[in-house]
């Protein structure tokens, strides 16, 4: 049989190990030409190949359901279900997701971009089959790195005091997350990796004593007691630690055996309660230059499948904003002891791997911890050092409770450095960083900012160091800057809730934040074209707001647009309507962003034509909404 064919997980049911072998190359095959091309994640699906296929024929995925944490390790489950012929579309707009989304397939029992999910959605499940008296298995599979996650642990700790809960776990162990894996839990999986496996135990000990002359058969009420004994002192600790949690533990077990694989979830399905299945596996399994660079091959851009290098740009591009923030770091860290960087195994992408590297010291990985990491930086901040929270703004989401209560609350001064802010393109809803204005806004005690380019950023680095009376808060998108002049001394912080005006003009006032000042320039342009001259502010903040400026020019000008690449409900805009409505300024506003709707998987470029944010459309709707001039004005 030929991947090709195989439309249903269901018709690997019957097929010989070989037949499951000649798949999972087929399988490998397709992922790697497929990733070369679009780019995407590389490294997790990879390792679980014969995972997935040794699960799924174990199961009846008609009425089973499977929960796969995080999701980019389920590449191999998309092309098992039905998504083969469309997988060359993977990440593009209009094409197969690189997470689970319930709404595209039926097989994608749940959906989820961030960590530590499944375990808590798959009892769920159970819990739910239960009540309703229905009979199906709830499985989660979930890597190591993932178990760092607090809510893994708080969803086994609860199934394992539901000893009439059929559920499965399987641990896919990796000794990874995206960076190297940090704490006690990873620790005590290596060593479980590196220990004789518990199936030896299993398979050879009765046999052992039942071969002892006159006594091996008498022995049999008692054997269960002693291998259990003999367990416990031959197996290390981790599979202990679980089975003291309330499951029954098997494993490790070879995560590329997929004869092993298929006997060992057939004994799981068997036992009931809560069950943990650890299966060791490789990151990047089958491609030998995503083995030996697991951390750079986690996920990739478009590469050269022969070398591994990456395809280079036609055009040389500016530099990163991650880079630049990670260049500013290093060098405000080699001048102030003080300043610490705090990263949740995120340290390639946040750019604390440079910290790491030139300054050890300097340097916090909590691993997949964020709510952690945030209250970390607050007891750091008590003691006088200056910590510095980067974490991608969708996943600091997972720590709001930690920032009102731990850090507003108390006032203390953690600067929090939100990369991926706004449109972040092929990764989709799960990771786009659009809610950070709105739901930090509304919190005492809290600074914003956000830069126009890449050398604001590093005097808004400046700014947040040297701001020690509070907490303050500064996004930057995902991908390159405008290509300005970066600075490399003589850095001077802003004075906090203060604007600048960038072109000046009586016919409307354009208020840009982040991202949207440089296209907010471009429109007024246009607009000068047209007849119309703009009033152009690089907001810099959005709390406080710089009402001194903002106010009286809105009250002159009497036409208000706001520009922001965040949802509009509750965000810059939100703040610019408030203030004027407070100060009886009664002008129209028209604020453009993102609207109440979910922004699917495409290149950046593509959502924000989608949205109407690029300057020609921004040019467009500003002449049709004050100036009852036509769309078609503008070309």
């Amino acid at each position: 049989m030929h991947l090709s064919e195989i439309t249903h997980p269901n018709q690997l049911h019957g097929l010989s190990v070989r037949q499951l072998q000649q798949i999972a190359r087929q399988i490998r095959d397709k992922h790697l030409q497929t990733v070369a091309v679009n780019g995407g994640h590389l490294g997790p699906g990879l390792g679980v190949v014969e995972l997935t296929l040794g699960l799924y024929q174990t199961l009846d995925l008609d009425r089973d359901k499977v929960v796969w944490d995080v999701g980019h390790q389920a590449y191999p489950h998309k092309l098992l279900t039905g998504r083969y012929d469309s997988f060359h579309s993977l990440r593009q707009k209009g094409g197969v997701a690189g997470y689970l989304k319930r709404c595209e397939n039926k097989f994608d029992h749940f959906g989820a971009g961030h960590a530590s999910t499944s375990i808590s959605a798959a009892l769920g499940m159970a819990l739910a089959r239960d009540l309703k008296g229905e009979k199906f298995k709830a499985v989660a599979v979930i890597g190591d790195g993932a178990l760092t996650g607090g809510m893994a642990l708080e969803a086994i700790n609860h199934a394992g005091h539901l000893p009439k809960t059929n559920l499965l776990v399987v641990l896919n162990d990796n000794e990874m997350s995206i960076s190297p894996n940090v704490g006690a839990i990873p620790r005590y999986l290596n060593k479980m990796r590196l220990s004789p496996p518990v199936q030896f135990i299993k398979d050879n000990f009765e046999e052992q004593f039942k071969q002892i002359p006159f006594v091996g058969e008498s022995l049999s009420p008692e054997l269960g007691r002693i291998k259990e004994g003999m367990k416990r002192l031959a197996v290390p600790k981790v599979g202990a630690v679980f089975e003291e949690l309330g499951f029954t533990y098997i494993g490790p077990v070879d995560g590329h055996n997929i004869e092993e694989l298929i006997a060992t979830f057939q004994q799981a399905h068997q036992i009931p309660g809560p069950v943990l299945v650890h299966v060791a596996t490789v990151k990047g399994k089958g491609y030998e230059i995503a083995e030996q660079d697991q951390v750079g091959y986690h996920a990739q851009s478009p590469f050269n499948l022969t070398t591994g290098k990456a395809i280079p740009s036609s055009k040389p591009k500016p530099p990163a904003y991650a880079k630049v923030f990670s260049h500013t770091l290093v060098k405000l860290a080699e001048q102030n002891p003080k300043i610490v960087g705090i990263t949740a195994a995120m340290a390639t992408g946040t750019g604390l791997d440079k910290l790491q590297a030139k300054l050890p010291n300097q340097y916090i990985d909590v691993g997949i911890a964020e709510q952690h990491a945030v209250t970390l930086a607050a007891g750091l901040a008590t003691e006088g050092m200056r910590p510095i929270a980067a974490i991608y703004s969708t996943f600091l989401q997972r720590a709001y409770d930690q920032i009102v209560h731990d850090v507003c609350i108390q006032n203390l001064p953690v600067f929090f450095c939100l990369d991926r802010a706004g449109i972040v393109g092929a990764d989709g809803p799960t990771h786009q960083g659009m809610y950070d204005i709105a739901y930090l806004r509304c919190i005492p005690n809290m600074v914003l900012m956000a830069p126009k380019d890449e050398a604001e950023l590093q005097r808004m680095m400046v700014t947040g160091v040297n701001h020690t009376s509070g907490p303050i808060a500064m996004r930057y998108p995902r991908g390159n800057g405008y290509g300005v002049p970066l600075m490399e001394e003589g850095w001077e912080p802003l004075e906090i809730g203060k604007s600048e005006i960038l072109r000046t003009g009586d016919d409307v006032l354009i208020v840009g934040y982040g991202t949207m000042v440089y296209p907010g320039m471009q429109a007024a342009e246009i607009l000068s074209e047209h007849g119309i001259e703009a009033t152009v502010i690089n907001a810099r903040f959005a709390k406080p707001l710089d009402t001194e400026l903002i106010l009286p020019l809105a009250k002159k000008i009497g036409r208000v647009v706001t520009l922001e690449e965040g949802c509009v409900m509750g965000g810059f805009g939100s703040a610019i309507a408030e203030a004027l409505l407070d100060a009886d300024i009664l002008v129209p506003v028209k604020r453009f962003g993102i609207p109440d709707i979910l922004v699917d998987h495409a290149e950046p470029n593509e959502s924000k034509t989608e949205l109407g944010l690029t300057s020609h459309q921004i040019a467009e709707r500003v002449l049709e909404a004050f100036f009852k001039k036509q769309v078609s004005a503008v070309v």
